[in-house]
């Protein structure tokens, strides 16, 4: 059975594996389900509606579930779901919250690293492998694809897409997409400074690939001109692979929006 510290308040209809630990002061919210192998350190809260996958480990005071910060709701309000996958790290402080719909989901992939402080708001989607530094700030309807690192005290603003293996510099206020593979830092504007060669790597990506990506950003953002113009110029031509068809995706997308913010053409 599930390792349950005397102190710790596990509501009745929480659905608990046997091999889960819950330390001191820890509380679990009826309707909150947790599986095998996840850790919660101590002074855990988990809400209601909260689905927690294999070995996720939490660190104290890292509040998951609870109402998310909008106008409106409150304690006794509907909202939705957060799933969270496996193998997950969060650190001191983190907070996530659901979705504000009913039917739909705020959602935590496999693999990633919460540091201290971060906030995760309704509706985003944090895919796999991510590293997100001490005090970052992710608003809500936010996509932060697979390898992104985003360095402290960074702020994302809503319906803003971080690309894949892109890297966010310390302090950054992000309020339009970000490509995959970049580096970016600075707020407003923020600009994109160059290749995350970092993230290649860890990617794992060959040194072909990782030769077109730095091709590419320098067709997109050495050559001048309208970065817009720069990405359908650069889809004509024949050399391209998946990972710069992604970059060129990308930036179109994100062109839709006045704001460079993809998302927000899908806003409810």
């Amino acid at each position: 059975m599930a390792q349950i510290h005397p102190s710790a308040v596990v509501e009745t209809d929480a659905q608990l594996d046997t091999d889960v630990t819950v330390g001191p002061n820890c509380v679990i919210r009826s309707g909150a389900s947790i599986s095998s192998g996840t850790v919660l350190i101590a002074n855990v809260m988990i809400e209601k509606n909260v689905r927690i996958g294999m070995d996720n480990y939490f660190y104290p005071y890292s509040v998951i579930g609870g109402v998310p910060q909008t106008l409106g709701l409150g304690p006794n309000s509907k909202f939705g779901k957060l799933v969270i996958g496996d193998r997950n790290v969060f650190h001191e402080q983190v907070t996530i919250h659901p979705s504000i719909y009913e039917d739909s989901v705020t959602r935590i992939g496999n693999d990633n690293l919460l540091m201290v402080g971060v906030h995760i708001g309704h509706d985003s989607m944090l895919e796999d492998k991510t590293v997100i530094t001490n005090y970052t700030q992710i608003g809500g309807h936010c996509k932060i694809e697979t390898g992104a690192w985003l360095s402290g005290m960074v702020a994302i603003h809503q319906f803003v897409t971080i690309g894949e293996w892109s890297y966010i510099a310390g302090f950054a206020g992000v309020n339009r997409d970000v490509p995959p593979f970049l580096v970016a830092s600075g707020h407003y504007p923020m600009r994109v400074r160059g290749v995350n060669q970092r993230g290649l790597v860890r990617a794992g990506l060959d040194a072909q690939q990782q030769e077109r990506i730095c091709q590419a950003y320098r067709k997109l953002y050495r050559r001048g001109g309208a970065l817009l113009k720069n990405a359908e110029a650069l889809a004509q031509e024949d050399w391209l692979d998946e990972n710069v068809r992604a970059m060129i995706n990308a930036i179109i997308r994100s062109s839709q929006h006045r704001f460079g913010r993809h998302l927000e053409t899908l806003r409810r």
